[in-house]
C-alpha cells in the first residue's frame, strides 16, 4: 500500500489520498495495516467496494486511523449486485452514502469542511460518454466503437440511472447541483483554494489508459473541464484509471490516486517503482 499514497501537505498536517477496492482479500490485509496518523485526513477516492460490508471495513479503519475521512463514490460502489434484489441508481449512492454518515466520513452530500488553508470538496459527477472522438455523434456510436476492441464496462450491465432516463441524464442533473455547490462555495470563500476530489477524471486529456483506450467513454464528461480553474482548485484528485500519475494544467495539480487490483499494485512493486523505505521528499510521477 505505501507505493500508492500521496500526500498533499497542508501546513504541519496533511490529507492522504487512495483508491482502493476491498472485493480483493490483498487489499482487505493491506487495508487493515493502516497505522495512526491522528493530525492528517484521508481521502477514498472511490471504488472502495462493492458491498456494504466493504464500505463499513473501509471507513471503519480509516475513521480510526485518520483525524477526517472524506468519500466520493465510484462505478463499483454504484453496482447493483444481486441484480434483482439490490437498490439501484440513486438509492444505491445514498445507501452508501449513509454508511459513510454513519462512521463519520464527510460524503459530496455534506457541507464542504475547511482543512488548514484549502476547503477539501468530495464530488460526485459520474460521466456521460463523451469522452469519445468527435466524429462519434451519440452514445450508441460510442460504446459500438469501444466494442470494436472488445471493450465494454461492467457498468453497461450493472450500473443503473435510476430515477433518471440513462448515465447521461443523471451526470447532467449530478453536473448541475454539483456546479451550484461550488459557486456557493466559491463566493463565500473566494480567496480559499479548493481540492477537488472526484472518483472520475475532469478533463478528457487525462486520461491515459493505452492498453485499453476505448474504455475513455466511461471516464468522465466534458462539462468538467474547466473545472479546476473555474473553482479555484489547489489540486484535483481522481482514481478511476488505476494508471497512478501527476499531470499539470494551467497550474493545477492532477493526481490520479487509484491503488488498484493486487497485480496491479504488485506490478509497481516488483518493478522497483514503489516508494523507498528510508524518509525522503515527496516524488510525484513515480509510476505511469
Amino acid at each position: 500500500m505505501k507505493a500508492d499514497l500521496r500526500q498533499t501537505a497542508k501546513g504541519d498536517r496533511h490529507v492522504i489520498d487512495i483508491n482502493d477496492y476491498l472485493s480483493y482479500p490483498g487489499n482487505r490485509d493491506e487495508w487493515q495495516k493502516l497505522k495512526p496518523h491522528p493530525d492528517d485526513g484521508l481521502i477514498l477516492c472511490g471504488d472502495v467496494g462493492e458491498k456494504a460490508e466493504h464500505l463499513d471495513l473501509a471507513f471503519s479503519v480509516a475513521k480510526s486511523n485518520f483525524k477526517e475521512v472524506w468519500w466520493c463514490p465510484g462505478n463499483h460502489e454504484l453496482y447493483s449486485m444481486p441484480l434483482k434484489t439490490a437498490a439501484r441508481g440513486e438509492d444505491k449512492y445514498k445507501e452508501y452514502a449513509d454508511i459513510a454518515r454513519r462512521h463519520g466520513v464527510h460524503t459530496p452530500e455534506d457541507p464542504f469542511v475547511h482543512w488548514d488553508e484549502v476547503i477539501v470538496a468530495p464530488i460526485f459527477t459520474l460521466y456521460d460518454y463523451s469522452f469519445r472522438p468527435s466524429h462519434l455523434t451519440s452514445t450508441a456510436a460510442a460504446i459500438a466503437w469501444a466494442e470494436e476492441t472488445n471493450t465494454v464496462a461492467a457498468d453497461e450491465a450493472l450500473l443503473f440511472p435510476d430515477p433518471h432516463p440513462s448515465r447521461e441524464a443523471w451526470c447532467s442533473s449530478l453536473v448541475a447541483a454539483t456546479a451550484t455547490k461550488l459557486d456557493f462555495t466559491i463566493a463565500a470563500s473566494p480567496e480559499t483554494p479548493l481540492i477537488l476530489v472526484n472518483h472520475w477524471p475532469l478533463r478528457q486529456d487525462l486520461v491515459f489508459i493505452p492498453r485499453i483506450a476505448r474504455f475513455s467513454i466511461w471516464c468522465g464528461t466534458t462539462l468538467t473541464e474547466d473545472w479546476h480553474t473555474r473553482f479555484n482548485a489547489a489540486v484535483v484528485i481522481s482514481g478511476h484509471l488505476h494508471v497512478p500519475r501527476t499531470d499539470w494544467r494551467d497550474g493545477v495539480r492532477f493526481e490520479e490516486v487509484s491503488l488498484g487490483y493486487p497485480r496491479e499494485w504488485n506490478e509497481v512493486k516488483d518493478a522497483g517503482k514503489d516508494r523507498p523505505q528510508e524518509p525522503v521528499a515527496t516524488q510525484w510521477r513515480r509510476w505511469g
